[in-house]
């Protein structure tokens, strides 16, 4: 049996990996230290240890006895690393250095990395190629860019496959809707569903690529299974490949909410991008990635999910 090293298992898109790879009879370990993850976002299975990032012997010892690692552990989100840049730069670098080298003493085959399409920043040009050379404007979008980077020195130097997934906009079920730092949809679900007008910081019109968790998370599968020549040390987009822009995003969620009210329009967010729009074909070439649900549908799903939780009064906090 395979067995999987998950960081940030109890997190948005750790756990629907686990979910994943479970379903599929692989034996998964999952570290955590509960920063933004909730423990009941943990599936039954898991090979649970509750550590920091920051703890190298922690680390190193999570990753004994697996064969390969998807790190998703971070502190996300550009406005909380505007606000406090030093505890995102420990969790999203120092942690990532300590994976690294955890994996290298355990003689890791491959590392799959969570990267951040914020690592484009807002140069022009769409949609955003892998070719172009960053240009990332807020400390996270630095943080994540240089964890790339060492995932590319440690496949140059000591022949590790590491993986670098750039996530556009994830979004879906168990994304907490009323933390400061969540995705919008899933803030303007909840704020819907309990009939609250929700703000939209700028005009409007500043466009994402929206991606569902199932996106992300079929990426990570096909990603682990390539064959080393098609992806190790490589960056690749994980998105849709289409724009939506954030007032059209609205419209999308009221009609599925029920909800009739126009929303508040607010200052920009500082150090956020105006657009982001990706062109996936490195990844379909490389892995046979293509988005396998659609916004829409993406969309429905977690409203529905939000309509659950909401009416079992259990939707998670923080």
């Amino acid at each position: 049996m395979t067995t999987y090293l998950i960081t940030g298992v109890a997190g948005f898109i750790g756990s629907h990996l686990a979910d994943a790879l479970l379903a599929q009879g692989h034996g998964v370990r999952g570290l955590d230290n509960f920063a933004t993850g909730k423990r009941g976002n943990i599936p039954a299975g898991v090979d649970f240890i509750e550590a920091d990032l920051a703890n190298a012997d922690a680390v190193a010892s999570a990753c004994l006895g697996v064969d390969a690692i998807l790190h998703e552990g971070a502190l996300p989100s550009v406005p909380r690393s505007v606000k406090e840049p030093r505890p995102s730069h420990n969790a999203n670098l120092d942690g990532t250095f300590n994976l690294l080298e955890g994996a290298r003493a355990a003689g890791i085959r491959r590392v799959i990395y969570a990267a951040s399409s914020s690592a484009y920043g807002n140069q022009p040009g769409f949609p955003r190629v892998e070719t172009m050379t960053p240009q990332p404007i807020a400390p996270y979008p630095v943080q994540k860019l240089a964890g790339e980077l060492y995932m590319q020195s440690y496949a140059r130097v000591y022949g590790m496959e590491t993986v670098c997934l750039r996530y556009f906009n994830i979004f879906g079920p168990r994304q907490a809707p009323d933390s400061p730092y969540s995705g919008v949809i899933a803030k303007w679900a909840l704020q819907m569903l309990e009939g609250q007008q929700p703000t939209i910081q700028g005009d409007g019109e500043q466009g994402r690529d929206f991606t569902y968790i199932a996106n992300a998370v079929s990426a990570n599968l096909l990603a682990l299974n390539a064959p080393a020549g098609n992806v190790a040390g490589r960056v690749f987009n994980v998105a849709c490949g289409e724009r939506i822009s954030l007032n059209d995003t609205y419209r999308l969620l009221a009609k599925i909410t029920g909800y009739t009210g126009a929303p508040v329009y607010t200052e920009p967010r500082a150090g956020d991008i105006r657009n982001s729009l990706a062109d996936i074909s490195a990844a379909r070439e490389a892995f046979g990635y293509a988005p396998v649900v659609n916004f829409e549908t993406g969309l429905e799903r977690t409203v529905e999910w939000c309509r659950t939780q909401s009416a079992a009064a259990e939707l998670p906090r923080g």
